[in-house]
């Protein structure tokens, strides 16, 4: 048993093939760790489904539907339709997501710029909230956010500097920090744990990816949140358990889970 309880994981893909060998056995005693609620977040139409049978069999899975920059390609003609059933018909299905930009891989812009653009407008019908991916996108990804003004968004592992931050707080978005914050060159996370409003911001792990140290190099998993949290809570002089219990409460307003 952990000592530290209330651990939300805002943002996780245990639909990923590392955990293929013992996903049931890691997600039955990520509950025992402390673990309270993990969003895993899909990437297309074959993992929103996927997701959706995790949340069913899970009590602390909920899910994510959407299509993610690197799988725009070969959609089907109602993918929205598809999405939004999802999303409508499904109670744990609380977001639309993952979605977004990613320009750190040579993925062409226009196509990537227009799909997010429709699942936005999805979002907004739906009044969904939305997870969004923003990978060396920031001005792209802002420039649509103004344009759309969703009312729950959501800026999952956030890359960006504390001035764009400022931005982002305008729009009124949230943001979710991860290990990263624990790395040694990790001068803008820590910049951004500084002065994040409390109120904004969430944890998550984008497990099995970006473990914290001392695990760093190995697969991740929910319950190495506090790693993020000690962090967060050391450079703001509070305690872990703190930052765990404000972060699970917005994680549960945020995705309305009542």
């Amino acid at each position: 048993m952990s000592e530290f309880y209330n651990i939300f994981d805002a943002h996780a893909h245990y639909d990923d093939q590392k955990f293929d060998e013992d996903r049931d056995a890691v997600l039955n005693a990520l509950k025992d760790n402390g673990v309270c609620g993990i969003v895993n977040a899909s990437v297309d139409i074959a993992t929103a489904n996927t997701v959706l049978g995790y949340t069913k069999k899970h009590s602390v899975i909920y899910g994510a539907v959407g299509i993610h920059p690197e799988n725009i390609e070969n959609l089907q003609d109602d993918y929205l339709e598809q999405l939004a059933k999802l999303y409508t018909d499904n109670k744990k299905i609380v977001a639309i997501g993952e979605v977004g930009l990613d320009y750190y891989w040579d993925i062409p812009k226009e196509p990537q710029q227009k799909i997010f653009a429709e699942q936005l407008s999805l979002v907004n019908d739906l009044d969904a909230p939305v997870v969004i991916h923003d990978r060396e996108a920031h001005g792209d990804t802002l420039e649509f956010l103004k344009k759309f003004r969703p009312k729950n968004a959501l800026l999952h592992c956030y890359s960006g500097s504390a001035e764009f931050l400022k931005e982002i707080l305008r729009l009124d978005c949230m943001i979710s920090l991860g290990g990263t914050v624990t790395f040694k060159n990790a001068r803008h996370s820590v910049e951004v744990a500084q002065v994040v409003p409390l109120d904004k911001l969430l944890l998550e792990t984008d497990s099995p990816y970006l473990s914290p140290v001392p695990f760093r190099g190995k697969r991740n998993q929910s319950d190495y949140i506090v790693y993020a949290a000690k962090k967060i809570a050391d450079v703001r002089g509070m305690t872990a358990q703190e930052i765990l219990d404000i972060t699970c409460e917005n994680a549960k307003r945020f995705y309305r889970i009542f």
